[in-house]
């Protein structure tokens, strides 16, 4: 059910930036507080996250925007109805175009993460096309809200080792995913619950592929949210999720803590 945009007060407006300008500054502090980053290398290649060992039965669902904001607000309705927070990549031509529902996945408290700025395989691109794509997005979302991402999604799922070290230069840690709900394929919401639930590969540390512009991912959420909390997970972003520093990436794309001496 498509939701009516209201027209913000000036307050409103006000505290909704005072908002988005304190998580900002909370990003910044990660993102300037993280002088070590782990080893994403296995056997000469960089590899992105794509879940993490962790002893607490933890998982982060993540939506990719890239087209369209039909559901954004029934999503965020949703999530704030459980008290879950996510993480929402997002596309510089998607921020340009919807900088309201930007704002409001900011106000609400949820991840910002970078998606590049016009979905592009970044594995074809050169180390400065990729430097372009990544910060020129960074830019567009630091001066809408003040928030400073450090979460990077390649387009497609595509990387190589020069995306990879590339965005760790620029301050990301780049992100896949080990559960995807297939919610692209539009087989509908009782195929996206499935699909999630009995995923094999579905554990603690688990990252959740979904897409804000899937046909049928605002059905399914409030049934899979329950189904994962019945399985007794609790939902985190992935900010939340993932090791900051001293970790390793084993050969599956899990990052793994390195234990202290």
């Amino acid at each position: 059910m498509k939701k009516k945009k209201k027209n913000r007060s000036g307050a409103g407006l006000f505290l909704a930036g005072l908002l988005c300008l304190s998580l900002g500054i909370a990003g910044q502090y990660l993102h300037d507080a993280r002088s070590v980053f782990g080893s994403h290398t296995v056997n000469g290649k960089e590899l992105p996250i794509y879940c993490v060992e962790t002893d607490k039965k933890q998982v982060a669902l993540s939506f990719d925007c890239a087209w369209g904001n039909e559901e954004t607000a029934h999503l965020l309705e949703i999530l704030k109805k459980h008290g879950i927070k996510a993480t929402f990549f997002m596309t510089g031509g998607w921020v340009e175009q919807y900088p309201d529902d930007v704002k409001a996945i900011c106000k609400a408290g949820h991840d910002l993460g970078n998606h590049s700025q016009t979905h592009k395989n970044m594995s074809q691109l050169s180390e400065q096309e990729c430097e372009q794509e990544l910060m020129s997005v960074h830019e567009q979302v630091r001066k809408l809200t003040g928030y400073e991402m450090f979460l990077f999604r390649p387009p497609y799922g595509d990387y190589d080792s020069k995306v990879i070290k590339k965005a760790q230069e620029c301050g990301y840690y780049s992100i896949q995913w080990d559960v995807d709900s297939l919610d692209w394929k539009d087989y509908g919401a009782d195929a996206v619950i499935r699909t999630v639930c009995r995923h094999k590969h579905l554990g603690n540390g688990s990252i959740i592929l979904l897409h804000n512009g899937a046909k049928y991912t605002a059905d399914a959420l409030d049934a899979l949210i329950d189904g994962l909390q019945e399985q007794g997970y609790e939902i985190v972003p992935i900010s939340k999720l993932i090791v900051k520093d001293h970790y390793h990436i084993d050969v599956e794309g899990r990052q793994i803590p390195e234990k202290e001496e």
